[in-house]
């Protein structure tokens, strides 16, 4: 079933789960299980979308440490996203992200993190990776997956930048950006995927998963998370070691309606609407298997 994100709504949490959101501009798959179907894991995600739905931004983290611990770190990163919600600078985000997570986190929590901005508008997407493992990017005008790796800038300059976020307080962090036409497609996870071993003990890693990816059918987007994890069974990968998350996101070429416009002034007076799960996983998960569930939030 499709849901439709409201325009000032922040959805996301650590529960187990597997949703399909329609944003104007995007489709959204996501799927994520806790390790050992735990209620709660340290994969962290989020979606946001601004008073007129002209920015939508997506956020996905990996949070070190265990229990209650990586309950309030999703619940601060969830309050970050809310206060930026309208945010047209992503690197301001970031920026805020890393600043406010090194000065609450002094138990030396961190995060590795993916965040994405796509304006509908123009049809442009900025990515920025702070130490979390590269997306992968389908482009429908040459039929091809290809890693898609940050693109150093010229105005980062510092030595300290793209760390994950909680470390060092002042790292500067580079903004990849490229078109994100009707039909592209970007598959972002956290490392649960890629350190999946196979029957004979071996890492997936980037470049198998990338083979892999390359054999599903980019034309059916609301299957290929389950065709992708069926693959990598069929290969006897297992993730039973840690959390899995998979995003995948796709444009489709729809824009905010003329009424989101009119009545986005009048929703920046409100709050912001806040939806999804945050579960503290237990610190000892008990070794029991299970599926993914839906968070019916």
């Amino acid at each position: 079933m499709t849901e439709h994100m409201q325009c000032m709504e922040v959805w996301g949490g650590n529960a187990g789960v597997e949703r399909h959101f329609h944003i104007p501009g995007l489709d959204v798959w996501l799927y994520s299980r806790p390790h050992q179907n735990d209620a709660g894991g340290g994969d962290v995600y989020y979606l946001s979308s601004c008073a007129s739905g002209r920015i939508t931004r997506l956020l996905l983290a990996d949070v070190s440490g265990h229990g209650a611990a990586v309950a309030e770190s999703a619940s601060q990163l969830r309050d970050l996203m809310r206060r930026y919600v309208n945010s047209v600078s992503q690197a301001r985000f970031v920026e805020g992200l890393n600043r406010e997570f090194t000065r609450i986190s002094e138990d030396g929590r961190f995060a590795t993190a993916l965040v994405g901005t796509f304006f509908t508008l123009n049809g442009r997407f900025q990515l920025c990776q702070a130490g979390h493992p590269p997306p992968l990017v389908y482009r429908q005008q040459t039929g091809r997956w290809d890693v898609c790796e940050p693109v150093p800038s010229p105005v980062v300059q510092s030595t300290l930048r793209n760390t994950p976020i909680g470390i060092l307080e002042r790292v500067e962090y580079a903004q990849t950006e490229f078109s994100f036409a009707p039909g592209d497609l970007l598959l972002a996870y956290t490392d649960g995927l890629t350190e999946m071993r196979d029957g004979n003990d071996q890492l997936l890693g980037t470049a198998r998963l990338l083979e892999v990816v390359r054999t599903l059918n980019p034309t059916q987007p609301e299957q290929l998370l389950k065709a992708l994890l069926a693959r990598l069974r069929e290969l006897g990968c297992e993730s039973d070691s840690d959390d899995l998350t998979v995003l995948l996101t796709r444009a489709d070429g729809t824009n905010p309606s003329w009424r989101n416009n009119l009545l986005a002034p009048l929703r920046l007076l409100r709050t912001v609407r806040d939806s999804g799960q945050i579960a503290a996983p237990s610190s000892n998960p008990p070794n029991r298997a299970g599926t993914p569930r839906d968070d019916n939030a």
